[in-house]
């Protein structure tokens, strides 16, 4: 039981971690989209998000796939940016409830965001032969951490357009634009060919 609060913990902290905040602003450009009453989509959002993040990691924990770090670096934000000027684009029709593109984008951005923390997990299970329940529990933690955003994300949404007045679109639209700044940001900072 100590190895699974271990390893819960870690995944937990790996999404909590305000230094590395990448993995934040894309739960942000993800959830932003949806509310309260289409928790079943944003039950699949982070679900699809987390298997391909632990899909990748697998993959590269047994050695399977290797990628450059520094590409995978770039990418993470490149991701993050994709994903925010997609909900610029369609803020109207999104705020309309019409929005499907955030649960593809869960899916094939969490394999990048998995190889992006494939070192990490490496060194957390080291030689050791069973790597499968470390995953798995790692995963759990991610899970719960991405919960706990996305219905963070989903609150600040509900009390600003019920209690503010802020409309929907407006929310997609100012929430998308702040998120989009830091990943330009993130990305001149990670820029690897020069």
């Amino acid at each position: 039981m100590e190895e699974f609060i271990l390893y819960f913990k870690m995944g937990l902290n790996h999404v909590l971690d305000f230094s590395a905040y990448d993995h934040i602003l894309f739960l942000i450009v993800l959830a932003v989209v949806f509310s309260f009453n289409q928790w079943k989509k944003v039950l699949w959002l982070v679900t699809l998000f987390t298997v391909g993040h632990s899909v990748t990691l697998a993959l590269s924990a047994f050695g399977i796939l290797k990628v450059n770090s520094n590409l995978i670096e770039f990418l993470i934000p490149l991701t993050i940016f994709i994903t925010g000027v997609i909900n610029v684009i369609t803020a109207k029709k999104s705020s309309l409830g019409k929005e499907n593109t955030n649960l593809i984008f869960a899916l094939f951005f969490g394999l990048v965001h998995g190889l992006g923390f494939s070192n990490y997990f490496k060194m957390m299970v080291g030689k050791e032969e069973d790597k499968i329940f470390p995953l798995l529990e790692f995963a759990l933690g991610i899970e719960a951490a991405q919960i706990i955003i996305v219905v963070g994300i989903l609150i600040i949404g509900t009390l600003l357009q019920n209690f503010f007045k802020v409309t929907r679109r407006d929310w997609i639209l100012v929430c998308s634009s702040i998120v989009i700044g830091f990943a330009i940001q993130m990305m001149l900072d990670r820029v690897f060919w020069v």
